[in-house]
């Protein structure tokens, strides 16, 4: 008569008495076929002494008894099976976490991870014995817990298995055993990974870690010019309809290339970049466009096109410069004086 929990940090095999307490190994056993321990959590670990599962809620205040689902809402607790001689001297013992009293057991259980516990002697009735798995125990102890005793990452029962049952199902059994394993639905409040997780670059090949890493080291450089304020906004990017053209002549004028520009399109803006003191031409400029298709026409037919006796070239523009300029004027995001509101 046994049961194998199949836990995320590996399988426990717990050898059960069934003569000396029938009432609440028939009450493990018929909730294992149920697979109402599936997805558990071990919602609590005292260090060298016990660990603790068996509550769906994973909050310790939940839980019923197969009897519940047999005959209602009285059945849900049922009563102690305390034998003078099944004491909680080994490690491994497993018994019932009862809620609070004598006879208020219902599915909660607990299972010793040191020897000697008696202080859960004639207090919790002893049903069965960890016979494998207690270096799979022993992992549960260890865990990094909180101030209440519920570890960091979550461990979860993921499979209770019935190894071998002396007890008939009693009737109505039946409507209450899932074809499959329940889905596990975890809380959206609860932030804790679970244990078995893996970072998601172990899914990934070298060419997807490699493009990951580079988005995230741009992000994080995109972060610091923000807060040193070389850009308005961390997610912030130049234009689609601007480009950045360079090589021009020197006698090249704004005027000269807003016409030869304006055969793709709607020119919004068409600026030379000068000497702030001079006023002579720095032989590049940037040129926007009402749209990215203009913008796209514009570079494929321009790049490398003679312009006053220079080759200019062509390029989209990486310039924030005119969102800098209706970022100070409008708001974060620049652009129209409606988003000077946000």
């Amino acid at each position: 008569m046994a049961v194998l929990l199949e836990t995320s940090k590996g399988d426990l095999v717990i050898d059960l008495n069934t003569s000396e307490c029938p009432k609440t190994t028939k009450n493990f056993l018929k909730l294992c076929k149920m697979k109402y321990y599936n997805n558990c959590l071990f919602h609590a670990v005292t260090k060298d002494f016990c660990v603790q599962s068996g509550d769906p809620t994973g909050t310790g205040q939940g839980g019923d008894s197969v009897y519940k689902f047999l005959y209602g809402d009285q059945a849900r607790f049922f009563e102690d099976e305390i034998r003078p001689t099944l004491k909680h001297k080994k490690k491994g013992t497993v018994s019932m976490a009862n809620s609070g009293g004598a006879d208020m057991n219902a599915s909660q259980f607990l299972i010793t991870t040191n020897e000697d516990c008696d202080a859960l002697d004639e207090k919790h009735t002893v049903f069965g014995q960890v016979s494998e798995g207690l270096d799979v125990l022993d992992a549960i102890n260890e865990a990094y817990c909180d101030a209440a005793g519920r570890p960091w990452q979550n461990i979860r029962i993921k499979h209770a298995i019935v190894l071998d049952d002396p007890f008939d199902d009693p009737p109505g059994l039946e409507k209450f055993i899932p074809d499959a394993s329940p889905e596990l639905v975890k809380d959206p409040n609860d932030t804790r990974l679970e244990d078995d997780w893996v970072p998601a670059e172990s899914g990934r090949d070298a060419e997807e870690q490699e493009k990951a890493i580079r988005e995230k080291e741009a992000h994080n450089r995109a972060v610091v010019l923000e807060m040193i304020g070389d850009l308005p906004d961390v997610d912030a990017k130049p234009p689609e309809e601007s480009l950045f053209v360079c090589r021009l002549n020197p006698v090249t004028t704004d005027e000269d290339l807003e016409i030869i520009f304006s055969r793709f399109g709607t020119v919004l803006s068409c600026d030379i970049v000068r000497d702030f003191k001079t006023g002579d031409s720095l032989n590049f400029a940037f040129i926007n466009f009402e749209t990215k298709e203009e913008a796209e026409a514009a570079y494929f037919k321009m790049d490398n096109v003679l312009i006053d006796d220079r080759r200019i070239h062509c390029d989209f523009s990486q310039s924030m410069h005119g969102l800098w300029k209706n970022y100070k004027r409008f708001g974060k995001k620049g652009g129209t004086a409606e988003d000077g509101t946000d």
